[in-house]
């Protein structure tokens, strides 16, 4: 499981273990289209979760209007 940020792309974390119960790390409390948009299969097996890191996070926060945007990061 490997955690990006949904913005700019960058590396956050990831997690190594093979079976992991998502249930623990708050899965089941995201609706379908939560999931649908956060939560991306590959076909090796990982999973990506699409999050925000904090400088993507601090940047939407002065500039509020890009949350109208799919994309800010040129």
């Amino acid at each position: 499981m490997i955690y990006l940020c949904k913005h700019c792309g960058q590396k956050l974390g990831s997690i190594q273990q093979h079976m992991i119960d998502l249930s623990i790390l708050g899965f089941d409390q995201l609706s379908v289209k939560d999931k649908e948009e956060m939560i991306i299969y590959k076909p090796n097996g990982d999973m990506h979760i699409k999050v925000i890191c904090e400088d993507c996070q601090d940047t939407l926060g002065q500039h509020p209007h890009y949350h109208e945007l799919d994309f800010f990061i040129q």
